[in-house]
């Protein structure tokens, strides 16, 4: 089977089964309230985030859908930061995973997103 490429992130959203896209969209509500003037873009065929106008993979936020989690992709300083908050979650190097079956930590994505935008600009 091919794998479907996307347009652009609503299309991806809209791809996904009905509990996954309403994941990704609340994620994405709020990385655009933590960060109003994100361009929306799809990096390696998953939404993604700009942190810095026109950022590169380094400078941004990416999110996709699974079957049974959301992935969180904020940078590995991130995750390296927030490791004391993320016991909860499995998470690795660049990645946490939110599960569909928990009510997503906002307050947490909120922070970490703020975070790594601070963080950028140092």
């Amino acid at each position: 089977m091919q794998k479907q490429t996307y347009q652009s992130v609503d299309e991806y959203i809209a791809d996904q089964p009905k509990e996954v896209a309403a994941a990704l969209e609340q994620v994405r509500t709020l990385i655009l309230k933590a960060l109003p003037d994100t361009e929306q873009l799809l990096n390696y065929n998953i939404p993604a985030f700009t942190l810095i106008a026109g950022g590169k993979r380094e400078q941004q936020i990416m999110i996709a859908g699974y079957a049974k989690h959301i992935g969180f992709y904020p940078h590995p300083t991130t995750i390296e930061a927030f490791a004391d908050e993320l016991v909860d979650y499995k998470y690795a190097k660049g990645s946490v995973q939110f599960p569909l079956n928990k009510a997503m930590p906002k307050d947490l994505i909120v922070k970490m997103v703020l975070w790594r935008k601070q963080h950028l600009n140092g």
